[in-house]
C-alpha cells in the first residue's frame, strides 16, 4: 500500500546498544538498526544523543582521538546512506566547530549530510557536567563546516527540513525540558514532526514525567514527536539508562519501546500527516510571527510502499476506552443534562413532552430529561411522555416504552395515530395501502403536531429525540421527528447513543428498568412506519437501507473532525473495519453516505437548538456551515477513480 499517497509518513525511534567511546561498534549497530528499518519501510530514524560515541564518555570527549573517529565514523554512515533513497536517520555525535565542542544531531540521506543541528539548552546540574564538555548553538561563531569533502550548514537557530511527505526539525534532550523547547518555534515555523534524540537517565518515577512531557509537547506542537534516548551499554559508573523509545502523535501515545533491554530496541510508527495539517488549518492562530524566518532544508525522498499498517485505527471513534469509559460518558451525560437545565430555567417553564417510541433515541432523551428534573428538583411526573402507535408499531417496543415510563415515574399518555393518519392520506386522496415516503412521513408529522399541542397545551417543551447520525443522513421527516424545542440528543452519534442508554442502565438504573433498557438495545433500529411482518416483528429497518451505523459514524467522523477526502476515508475504513466488511461493502456505503449527506443538508440547516457535546457537530450554529445546494459530484467522482 503506498502509505504516503494516502497522507502517512513511516517513522522509527531506535535505541542501539553501544561501547563506550567504541565507535566502530556503535556504527555497526547503527546500521544494522538501519537496515531493519528499511526492511518494515521505514522513512525516519531517530537515534539516541550522541550515539556514534555514547553519551557517558566524559572528559574522554576532549580528547582529538575521539572526535576525530566520530566524524570519520559520520562520514562512514553517510556512504552506508546512500544506498538508502528512502530514508532519513538522524544520529548524535560531538563535533569541533571553531574552537568550541557542540553536543549535535547530523541528519543524513542519500544526499549526504543535510544538516547540523547542535543541542541548544546544554544541561550543568545534579548528575549533568555537559558545559564541562559542550557549548549551547547560543555560542556558535560559524554557519557551516565542512564534512566528507562537502560544505554542511550548522543550524544555529533550528532548521526546518522539508520532504516531499513531510516537514520536520530536530532537537536534543534537555530541550524538551525547557519552558519554551526549540520544536515550539519549529512547529510554528512549519514542522509537523520533532525528533528527540536523548540520553535521558532513569530515576524513580522519572519515566512517567518524561512521558508527560512527550505527550504534551505534542499536544501543544499539534505535531508528532518522536523520541529516542541512550540504553544498554551506555556507562553505568553513577546512572543507568533505559533506553526509552516513544512515538507520539498530537498528545496521543502511538508507541513506545521496552526499556532496561539488553538487545537493541526500536519502535516503529505510522504518522498521519494528512491530520496534522487539518488541525492546524483549522487552527487561526498557528501562523508563525512574520518577522521570524527559519531556514529550509529540502530532501529529495523516495515514497515506499508497504504490506501492512503500523497504526491501528480506532472503528468507532465516537466511543470512549473502557478505562475513561465512566468519566467519558459521564460527561456527555451532563452536558446534555446541564444544556436542558438551563433551557428550562431561560424559559421559566417546568413541564417537558417526550415522543417514546421503545426505541433507543427517545430512551436517551427520556433518560436525560429524568435526571435534569431530578437536578432540578422538580417533580418527574412534570415530564409526559407520548407513546403514539402507527401502522407499524410492534408489540415489543410499545410494551417497553409504556413499561420504562412507568419504571422511571413520569407521566405516561398513550395517544393513537392510525385513525388521525388514516383519515389525512383519505384526505389528500392517498391510497392507505401505497407505502411510500408519503405513507411515511404523515406518520411522523402527525406525532409531532401532538407532541407540539400538547406541549402548548401543557406549557412545556418538546424535547428533541433525534441524533447526530441521523442528522448526517437525512434520517428524519423534515418538519417532523427533525423538528422539537430543545434536541438533547443533537450531537450524539448513533454508536455513543447505544454506549450511553447501556452505561446508564449498568450504573444508575434498579434491576427492572434496567432489564428494559437491555432490552431497547436489543431491538433493531427501526421509525416502525411500515407495517410489522407476519410474526409481528420489525419489518423496516434502518441499517438495511441506509447502511451500518458504525461505519456511517466513522465516515462522518473521518470527514468533519479531519476534513478527509473520500479516498482517505475509503482506505483508513478498510484498515479499520478489515475483518467486518468487505471493501465494495464499504464503498458502497461511503457513497451513500456522501450522496445523503450532501442531499440532507436543508434538514440541517433548520435544525433546533441543542448541546455540542463532541468534536464533532453539525448546528449550523456551530461547527458546520454548508449551503443547502451543494453538488456531491466531486466527492463521489473521486470514489470511482
Amino acid at each position: 500500500m503506498h502509505i504516503n499517497k494516502y497522507g502517512f509518513i513511516r517513522v522509527a525511534a531506535a535505541s542501539p546498544k553501544v561501547r563506550v567511546a567504541d565507535c566502530d561498534y556503535n556504527i555497526s549497530e547503527i546500521k544494522s538498526m538501519i537496515d531493519r528499518a528499511e526492511s518494515e519501510q521505514v522513512q525516519f530514524i531517530a537515534f539516541p544523543e550522541l550515539s556514534i560515541t555514547a553519551y557517558t564518555c566524559g572528559d574522554l570527549f576532549l580528547q582529538t582521538a575521539l572526535q576525530q573517529k566520530a566524524v570519520e565514523s559520520l562520514a562512514e554512515l553517510t556512504g552506508f546512506m546512500r544506498s538508502k533513497p528512502s530514508m532519513i536517520a538522524i544520529v548524535g555525535l560531538p563535533l569541533l566547530l571553531g574552537n568550541r565542542l557542540y553536543n549535535v544531531a547530523a541528519v543524513l540521506s542519500n544526499e549526504g549530510v543535510l544538516g547540523i543541528v547542535p543541542k541548544t539548552y546544554i544541561p550543568n546540574n545534579n548528575e549533568y557536567y555537559e558545559k564541562r564538555w559542550f557549548a549551547g548553538s547560543g555560542d556558535l561563531t560559524v554557519s557551516s563546516t565542512e564534512i566528507c569533502n562537502r560544505r554542511v550548514p550548522v543550524l544555529s537557530g533550528g532548521a526546518i527540513f522539508r520532504t516531499p511527505f513531510a516537514l520536520f526539525g530536530v532537537e536534543i534532550c534537555e530541550d524538551l525540558w525547557m519552558p519554551v523547547p526549540p520544536s515550539s518555534k519549529l512547529s510554528m515555523q512549519g514542522a509537523e514532526v520533532i525528533f528527540n534524540l536523548s540520553a535521558s537517565n532513569e530515576l524513580v518515577g522519572k519515566n512517567a514525567y518524561r512521558k508527560s512531557l512527550i505527550l504534551q509537547q505534542s499536544g501543544r506542537c499539534n505535531a508528532a514527536y518522536v523520541y529516542a534516548s541512550s540504553g544498554c551499554g551506555e556507562s553505568s559508573t553513577d546512572l543507568v539508562f533505559s533506553g526509552a523509545t516513544i512515538i507520539a502523535e498530537n498528545a496521543r501515545l502511538l508507541a513506545e519501546g521496552r526499556r532496561f533491554s539488553q538487545e537493541n530496541e526500536m519502535v516503529i510508527a505510522d504518522i498521519d500527516i494528512s491530520v496534522l495539517r487539518s488541525d492546524r488549518l483549522r487552527n487561526s492562530n498557528f501562523n508563525p510571527p512574520r518577522e521570524e524566518s527559519v531556514q529550509v532544508i529540502d530532501c529529495a525522498m523516495e515514497p515506499v510502499v508497504a504490506e501492512k499498517m503500523h497504526r491501528q485505527f480506532n472503528p468507532h471513534p465516537f466511543i470512549p476506552h473502557p478505562e475513561n469509559e465512566a468519566e467519558y460518558l459521564g460527561e456527555v451525560f451532563n452536558i446534555q443534562t446541564m444544556g436542558l437545565a438551563k433551557r428550562l430555567h431561560h424559559t421559566g417553564t417546568e413541564r417537558v413532552t417526550i415522543g417514546i417510541s421503545g426505541g433507543l433515541d427517545s430512551t436517551l432523551a427520556l433518560l436525560v430529561a429524568v435526571k435534569t428534573f431530578d437536578l432540578l428538583d422538580l417533580p418527574r411526573k412534570n415530564i409526559t411522555g407520548i407513546t403514539m402507535p402507527g401502522f407499524g408499531t410492534t408489540g415489543r417496543t410499545y410494551n417497553n416504552a409504556l413499561e420504562l415510563m412507568r419504571r422511571v415515574g413520569v407521566t405516561a399518555k398513550e395517544i393513537s395515530i392510525v385513525d388521525a393518519v388514516t383519515r389525512h392520506l383519505e384526505d389528500i386522496g392517498h391510497e392507505i395501502n401505497l407505502h411510500d415516503i408519503t405513507y411515511e412521513n404523515a406518520q411522523a408529522r402527525e406525532r409531532t403536531q401532538i407532541l407540539m399541542d400538547y406541549a402548548n397545551k401543557t406549557g412545556g417543551l418538546v424535547v428533541g429525540t433525534g441524533n447526530l447520525s441521523e442528522l448526517a443522513l437525512g434520517w428524519a421527516t423534515y418538519n417532523g421527528d427533525q423538528m422539537s424545542m430543545y434536541a438533547v440528543n443533537a450531537s450524539v452519534p448513533k454508536t455513543l447513543v447505544a454506549s450511553l442508554v447501556r452505561w446508564i442502565a449498568h450504573t444508575e438504573m434498579e434491576e427492572q428498568a434496567r432489564k428494559i433498557l437491555l432490552d431497547i438495545l436489543d431491538t433493531p433500529f427501526s421509525p416502525e412506519l411500515l407495517p410489522a411482518d407476519n410474526e409481528g416483528k420489525i419489518s423496516q429497518k434502518t441499517e438495511h437501507f441506509i447502511g451500518p451505523y458504525e461505519l456511517h459514524d466513522f465516515f462522518l467522523h473521518r470527514m468533519l473532525r479531519y476534513g478527509d477526502s473520500p479516498r482517505r476515508i475509503r482506505f483508513i475504513a478498510q484498515q479499520a473495519f478489515a475483518h467486518l466488511y468487505p471493501p465494495e461493502e464499504i464503498l458502497k456505503w461511503l457513497k451513500v453516505f456522501y450522496k445523503r449527506f450532501f442531499a440532507q443538508q436543508f434538514k440541517r440547516s433548520c435544525m433546533p437548538d441543542g448541546p455540542k457535546v463532541g468534536s464533532v457537530n453539525l448546528s449550523p450554529r456551530g461547527d458546520w456551515r454548508m449551503p443547502s445546494d451543494a453538488v456531491v459530484n466531486l466527492w463521489l467522482n473521486e470514489l470511482e477513480n
